[in-house]
């Protein structure tokens, strides 16, 4: 159970310079200063037998009193972790928030993550331009590049003051905000005036106290077109099947808005329910009984589904904590093809693996305005001395959520709530 202390941000100190951003404005307009005391409810439902829950989240935007001074003040982005459609809208949107609307002296770009703060390892950092940002929103990936991985965090720390690096903000996935946290835990010890900030990257949207991560609007965009296309190939031969496999570790966001917004899909599984391949109520089975009676099929697949049915790794992890997953897109090819050829019936399985191509696009508009308020939140919670948080979205507004009560757990999607039950009524499926 959390408790509102838990939610309360850590500060550097209290800020003693006046804030000058919205100088310039209209006569009698308003200057738009959220005070620390502004809170977003955690729980927005209630009923009448029961009082509202007072726990809050601290709500982002700028602050009337900056920790720094912005002509004297250095800052610095890393992006971790898989790629992400949005990143370099954060790095750009994040040096303009810097410079333009603050005036901070200068914006480096660390290199390869996490690397690029360790010297013995990573390359010097790049100074941020107008000109080096100016187009990089049209394209996909990151211009600072990226790694997985943690480094040790004193070597990081030292880096941070070698470089006079008065915030960093960094950008990825939990793994990515576990090393931050990590980061702002020795900066701390240290007692140094270093501001850590987290901008939650994770194309699987499950980072925890975050309704929508940046780029998943854009992947449920691609991944539709891709379930479209496989939709296409199934309805083209008899027995036709159009398997595809999207992304979804530990949680089947992606999956399940895909396929709803498809409506073309007639199995969707993910990581949440598990799933038998045999037996009367098996996969199989039913998609038999569907290719009898329509001739073709859709299935889609978070890449994290059906991990029970295949090879454990033996608790195996990669670099960024994530655990290993055996490829449940050729075992399930496989399986259907077998299953065919038992009962004698035919079967085209036609196999879309998009992963690396969603990935690798550049953001659509609504993730493009999306990554627009996160650099720009992100920023002023730098700028206002907070430290050792991430800025996200709840309840459609955008808020400060420490670190220490996010990171090490992810989020999921909840079968008993409103998408799965979208997926049923869309794909006609029965529940596992």
């Amino acid at each position: 159970m959390l408790t509102q202390q838990q939610m309360t941000i850590p500060t550097l100190g209290e800020g003693c310079i006046e804030s000058h951003l919205f100088k310039n404005r209209p006569p009698g307009a308003p200057e738009r200063f959220v005070g620390d005391d502004v809170r977003v409810l955690h729980e927005v439902e209630y009923s009448d037998a029961r009082p509202i829950n007072p726990l809050a989240f601290e709500k982002a935007g700028p602050r009337r009193a900056l920790f720094f001074d912005p002509p004297k003040t250095r800052a610095a982005i890393v992006t971790c972790g898989g790629l992400c459609p949005g990143l370099n809208n954060i790095i750009r949107n994040v040096f303009y928030q810097f410079c333009s609307a603050y005036g901070v002296a200068e914006v480096l770009g660390i290199r390869f993550g996490y690397e690029g703060l360790n010297p013995a390892v990573g390359r010097p950092p790049i100074v941020l331009t107008a000109d080096v940002v100016e187009r990089i929103h049209h394209q996909g990936g990151t211009i600072l590049g990226t790694s997985r991985g943690p480094q040790e965090p004193a070597v990081m720390v030292d880096f941070l003051v070698d470089q006079k690096i008065d915030i960093l903000l960094c950008v990825g996935g939990d793994g990515t905000m576990t090393g931050a946290h990590t980061l702002a835990q020795e900066i701390d010890r240290r007692k140094l005036p270093i501001s850590i900030v987290g901008i939650p990257k994770t194309i699987d949207n499950d980072i925890q106290f975050c309704y929508r991560t940046f780029g998943f609007v854009t992947a449920v965009e691609q991944a539709e077109q891709v379930i479209d296309r496989a939709h296409t190939e199934a309805k083209s031969v008899l027995g036709g099947v159009g398997l595809v496999k999207l992304m979804g570790r530990e949680a089947g966001f992606i999956a399940a808005a895909a396929t709803i917004a498809s409506g073309e899909v007639n199995f969707t599984l993910i990581p949440e329910l598990p799933f038998e391949l045999d037996g009367p109520t098996g996969l199989l089975t039913k998609l038999e009984r569907r290719l009898d009676a329509r001739e073709h099929a859709v299935i889609v697949v978070a890449e994290g589904a059906g991990q029970h049915l295949l090879t454990a790794h033996d608790n195996a992890y990669d670099k960024s904590g994530n655990r290993k997953l055996s490829d449940i897109g050729p075992f399930l090819k496989g399986k259907i093809i077998e299953h065919f050829a038992r009962v004698e019936k035919p079967v085209g399985v036609k196999y879309f693996d998009p992963s690396y191509n969603i990935r690798s696009v550049p953001a659509n508009a609504a993730d493009s305005l999306y990554c627009e308020q996160l650099a720009r939140q992100a920023v002023h919670a730098g700028m206002a001395g907070k430290t050792d948080l991430f800025v996200g979205q709840w309840h459609d507004h955008i808020v400060h959520v420490p670190l220490a009560i996010a990171v090490g757990q992810s989020r999921r999607l909840d079968p008993s709530r409103e998408m799965w039950a979208a997926v049923l009524a869309t794909t006609g499926q029965e529940r596992w």
